[in-house]
Parts: C-alpha cells; sequence; structure tokens
C-alpha cells in the first residue's frame, strides 16, 4: 500500500510526557533521559529476559487488519559490545518472542532478523503485522524506500505488547541510543 493510504493510529514524539499506555519493564530512571524530541536510553548490560528501561505498550489489534510499527535509532556512539543492540521487541503474554534490532554481530552491525549490513549512524525500523505474520523492514539514513529483512509466521495470543529497547551493552562504557518518531500505522 502506498502513503497515501496509510493512518497513523498512535504516535509517540518523546517531546514531553509520555501516552498513558506506556509502561517500563526493569525502569533505571537514572539510564534514559526524554532530549530535544527523542527518548534516549544507555544501553546496559543484560539480555531480552533481563532488560532494563524497555519502555512497552498495548500493541495494535492485529486481527483486525494490518499495522506498521515504526521508530528511527540512532546510535551516539558505535557499538562496541558482543550483541548490543536497540529496536522493537514483539511481546505476548508479557514475554519477549521476537525482535527487530540494530545488532552488532563479530564486529559488524546487522539489521537482525535477516543478518542485512546495517552501515549508518541510524535506521528507521518498520515492523509491519497482521493475523499470521510479520515483516521487519528497515531504511537506512538517507534513503527513501523501506527494504524487506526478513518474514516470519505470528501466532496469536491472549495478550501483545510491543517495545523500544536496547540491551547488551558495555558494562564500563555509556553508550546512548536515541529513540524518534515512534508511530503506530494501520496500512
Amino acid at each position: 500500500m502506498g502513503k497515501s493510504e496509510e493512518q497513523v493510529v498512535f504516535s509517540e514524539q518523546f517531546d514531553g510526557e509520555f501516552d498513558a499506555d506506556w509502561f517500563w519493564i526493569r525502569e533505571n530512571p537514572e539510564r534514559w533521559r526524554i532530549r530535544d524530541g527523542g527518548l534516549e536510553i544507555v544501553v546496559e548490560p543484560g539480555v531480552a529476559g533481563t532488560v532494563r528501561n524497555a519502555l512497552v505498550r498495548p500493541a495494535p489489534d492485529r486481527s483486525s487488519g494490518v499495522y506498521a510499527i515504526e521508530v528511527t535509532i540512532f546510535n551516539h556512539r558505535v557499538p562496541t559490545q558482543q550483541y548490543e543492540q536497540a529496536g522493537i521487541t514483539w511481546y505476548q503474554d508479557g514475554e519477549p518472542v521476537f525482535k527487530e534490532v540494530k545488532e552488532l554481530v563479530d564486529g559488524e552491525v546487522f539489521i537482525i532478523p535477516g543478518g542485512k549490513a546495517m552501515p549508518t549512524q541510524s535506521v528507521r525500523l518498520r515492523l509491519v503485522v497482521d493475523s499470521e505474520s510479520w515483516e521487519a523492514q528497515y531504511r537506512p539514513e538517507g534513503e527513501k524506500a523501506f527494504r524487506t529483512a526478513a518474514t516470519g509466521e505470528l501466532l496469536a495470543a491472549e495478550s501483545e505488547q510491543v517495545s523500544i529497547q536496547c540491551y547488551n551493552g558495555p558494562p564500563d562504557e555509556e553508550h546512548w541510543i536515541r529513540f524518534e518518531d515512534f508511530r503506530i500505522l494501520r496500512i
């Protein structure tokens, strides 16, 4: 579908108070901030099950249509820690089930899933979901069109949430990640 057929269902510009439907998983308030229209979070050590400062909200009801969840991610510093990552995570019944992230693997940055090289400092991630599947899309800095990184099946669940989060950061350095222009679109 073209842009003219997209309808913004939710938008978060990170310019003040969060929408009331957001909630934190393992909030560490000293390691996140809102600055100049963006949410900035320190990439702390940890993995999906121990992530700190994951900002989560209810996911759209994908049984009623096709939706895209989008956010722009900007690395203030080049990732240095193996599997250091930031992006979108999909939760079902309170548990992370898959992610679309910008991730450092063996010295190179990729879009995961899909293993697509990501050389730019910022990227627009777009996770498209419908009643049966997901599609991980991305648009590198300076490009106009989204590319597909990977697709997969997505079974139904009682409750679904979507988050923006980062983890696997270095234990001895502060690497800040910036999230901008979070949107949920019906497409």
